[in-house]
């Protein structure tokens, strides 16, 4: 199991866990790709920041997808409000 996290491996399948939840939410659900980007954009550049950490990337290469990650789940926190009121 060491090799998963070691690799980088564990956060591909996480990263694949959420493609496929937004290909749910698209065909099952009728989502929009602007909600889907809203809902599951921050998540995967989290995961892309877990990724460089894990294999051990430059800071920078993990500081990049999780300051990247707090604008779009302000913009979809945005929208969500907005479609509340």
């Amino acid at each position: 199991m060491d090799w998963l996290f070691a690799s980088g491996h564990a956060a591909d399948l996480i990263l694949g866990v959420l493609v496929i939840e937004g290909a749910w939410l698209r065909l099952m659900r009728g989502w929009g790709w602007g909600a889907i980007l809203g809902l599951l954009g921050p998540a995967a550049l989290i995961v892309l920041g877990l990724k460089a950490a894990l294999v051990g990337a430059d800071w920078w290469w993990i500081a990049l997808p999780l300051s990247a990650s707090l604008p779009l789940h302000l913009i979809d926190l945005r929208s969500r409000l907005a479609a509340h009121r």
